[in-house]
């Protein structure tokens, strides 16, 4: 009996494209039975955006704070301060984002004001009202978030008492 060396490669190579077809396939029906047994709870989904001090500010997680530039004023009942971010993120996208995130927790737009170089975004609620700067510089987008409780005409200073 003479040995065949095409033969043996020959027969290597079916094994070899055997095992790596049934070898996918039982990959692929696992993972496909995980999907399916997983359908009936909610999907895990990665966190893009957390709650600092304020509890109703989301800020997306590409943001990091600059702890030298932040002031949190921590009261009974109220949080107030400045929180300053920054990122590599597009102004635009911060835009869209605080637009978006601020209204899905109530609050209100009272102005935009939009710069070449700068976005100044104002929102209030009942008692507060929330202040948002986006500024682009060099290497990073700087974002500057800060909420205070609304001056009222009656609690607060009045325009007469501003000027004088």
């Amino acid at each position: 009996m003479k040995f065949n060396i095409r033969f043996f490669l020959n027969s290597v190579a079916v094994i070899v494209l055997v095992f790596f077809v049934f070898g996918c396939s039982v990959f692929d029906s696992s993972s496909k039975s995980e999907e399916q047994s997983s359908d009936n709870q909610p999907k895990s989904r990665k966190t893009t955006a957390v709650y600092y001090d304020f509890e109703d500010v989301l800020i997306p997680m590409e943001l990091s704070i600059v702890k030298d530039r932040t002031v949190v004023i921590l009261t009974p009942g109220f949080t107030s301060g400045i929180i300053t971010l920054k990122g590599r993120v597009e102004r635009r996208s911060l835009f869209n984002f605080f637009s978006n995130n601020m209204q899905k927790d109530n609050w209100n737009v009272i102005s935009q004001i939009k710069s070449p170089g700068t976005t100044i975004m104002v929102f209030q609620k009942i008692n507060r009202t929330a202040v948002i700067t986006i500024r682009d510089e060099q290497i990073y987008t700087y974002v500057e978030v800060g909420v205070a409780p609304t001056v009222t005409g009656e609690a607060g200073l009045s325009e007469s008492s501003l000027l004088e």
